[in-house]
């Protein structure tokens, strides 16, 4: 990427507090800090929108080392979420697209020398890739907060370094992947030889971009595995950036391909693609129910799947409140909401309840909305229109079904995709915001009188990704996490997401687990070798 550094007027307006969004007056503007319902955001204030400094160089489609227009010449806008305006035209792949792809990917796996090198060479490809993220992290972090409208601070000191952190983890696995030698009755030498299983196709959602990029190529990669690797169309630019990075380390043509499309012109293509010999794919449920079909009826693929979620955080009547409170906002907010695991059904003991809603509604109204390059901001918008559209359904939806709101529910300014923090109380289990993944800043307050109860409420969904536990008991602690049927059970704590620990649901949130050592079965064949010993040493 052609790409400026930061000029000190923007770094200006990252460090300066803003007046539109914090809760200091601005007499300049007009803006008195509050909007008439007591947030930490005003309608003017969205308007006021901050330029990246840099210029979108990487838009084709990165196909056996080179970057290259569609076969059909059609392109795509991606969209600023901030305002709607288009960031730049990406090429359109389709089913041609794919098939160019994965026959480069063939290619470099059954010729080419990635599968073949020592494994400690692809460790070190990996490595400088590594470092490559971290020189290159300003640009990375512009263009996921752009494409997607995360907050500029959290791609900057989360994602980014995470990205580089995963990879470090995945190099590090290169050189450790072996079989065993296994004792068979009889007179024979057994051994297991973990291969890489071949060409993968790859599936990454718009919610985390990069970090979705780096659960998905770097345990692919590590194994020995080729690649093709479909963008989002909402947020194809980093993983575009990311290739061509990939390809500055060393790593040879052909080996990682990335093709930008739809999911009907470029996923389903991929996903029932004769020569891919294993799929991944993170999404919807709905969505991951037809790509799971698709690779069933061409040639049996594995496949692995994170899907959604619908996840219980429960706040015992033991719980510090205040913490639990600011726990549970945070499981719920993050990444505007648009987390898979976010800890959406929020069950709070009847006891301590009425004070948990009114501490979670005063929380959300200082949340700070907004652009998401300016700092101190908390929320930025939502991806895109569509996206934007059904929060906005499901908050008439809670209203309609006699839920109280709280606070929230409306558009923010009248451009870009922005919604006010929204908080329901009188939550109940037969409503849709209490059942449906929303993937949005809309919490839902559920009572609850004991564990017992609690217990089979939670688990009453069609979902198994994530729960979050909020308790001072250790008994308490321990009767929970082996309760719930969840993949992901945390303890006084939400989101915590290191490299070397497995994540993945039961149910209908998924197949299979990503990171830590678990994301490696997934691009692995085992081989058993059996030959007789004549002569055993031991006779």
């Amino acid at each position: 990427m052609a790409a400026r550094r930061f000029s000190p007027l923007f770094f200006r307006s990252l460090s300066a507090p803003s007046s539109s969004f914090l809760t200091r007056s601005s007499g300049k503007n007009g803006f008195s800090g509050r909007n008439s319902k007591g947030f930490a955001t005003t309608a003017a204030a969205v308007e006021e929108i901050i330029n990246p400094p840099v210029q979108v160089s990487y838009t084709q489609h990165l196909i056996n080392g080179n970057f290259v227009d569609s076969a059909s010449g059609k392109t795509f806008p991606t969209l600023d979420p901030r305002t709607g305006e288009v960031i730049a035209h990406v090429a359109e792949g389709d089913a041609e697209d794919i098939d160019r792809a994965v026959k480069a990917a063939r290619k470099a796996f059954d010729e080419g020398p990635w599968p073949k090198m020592p494994a400690y060479e692809r460790s070190r490809i990996l490595l400088r890739f590594a470092d490559l993220v971290e020189k290159n992290s300003e640009e990375l972090a512009i263009l996921e907060t752009w494409d997607n409208g995360k907050p500029y601070e959290q791609s900057s000191k989360s994602e980014i370094p995470m990205l580089a952190r995963l990879f470090r983890y995945y190099a590090g696995w290169a050189d450790k992947i072996h079989g065993l030698t296994v004792p068979a009755d009889g007179n024979y030498h057994v051994q297991t030889l973990h291969e890489p299983i071949g060409v993968a196709g790859q599936i990454i959602p718009w919610n985390f971009p990069l970090l979705m990029f780096a659960w998905k190529v770097g345990p692919a990669l590590a194994c020995g595995n080729t690649l093709v690797l479909k963008t989002a169309e909402q947020t194809p630019l980093t993983a575009l950036y990311a290739g061509k990075l990939f390809h500055e380390a060393g790593l040879p043509d052909g080996v990682l391909n990335i093709v930008s499309g739809y999911g009907p012109e470029a996923g389903a293509p991929l996903a029932s693609h004769m020569d891919v010999d294993k799929l991944a794919f993170t999404g919807s449920t709905e969505t991951g129910k037809v790509v799971l079909e698709l690779a069933a009826k061409s040639n049996l693929k594995p496949v692995t799947l994170e899907l959604g979620g619908k996840s219980p955080f429960i706040v015992c009547e033991d719980a510090d409140i205040d913490k639990a409170v600011e726990l549970a906002h945070f499981a719920l907010f993050f990444n505007q909401g648009q987390c898979c695991c976010a800890g959406s059904r929020t069950y709070v003991h009847e006891r301590v309840y009425d004070e948990f809603v009114e501490k979670a509604k005063a929380r959300a109204l200082r949340r700070a909305v907004g652009d998401p390059f300016k700092k101190g901001i908390e929320q930025g918008p939502q991806v895109d229109s569509e996206q934007f559209e059904k929060v906005m359904r499901y908050i008439r939806s809670g209203l309609e079904s006699d839920a109280v709101l709280e606070c929230g529910g409306e558009r923010i300014g009248n451009k870009g995709y922005f919604i006010q923090p929204t908080v329901f109380s009188n939550v109940k289990e037969d409503m849709l915001i209490a059942r449906d993944e929303i993937f949005g800043p809309v919490q839902s307050i559920l009572k609850f009188k004991d564990l017992d109860e609690v217990i089979q409420r939670a688990n009453n969904t069609r979902y198994g990704l994530a729960a979050g536990v909020f308790t001072r008991s250790l008994e308490t602690a321990n009767r929970m996490t082996r309760a719930l049927r969840a993949g992901t059970v945390w303890v006084n704590c939400f989101d915590v997401f290191d490299a070397a620990i497995p994540f993945g649901g039961y149910k209908m949130s998924g197949i299979g687990r990503e990171k830590g050592i678990y994301s490696l079965h997934n691009y692995l064949q085992v081989k058993a070798v059996v030959a007789p010993l004549k002569n055993p040493a031991w006779i």
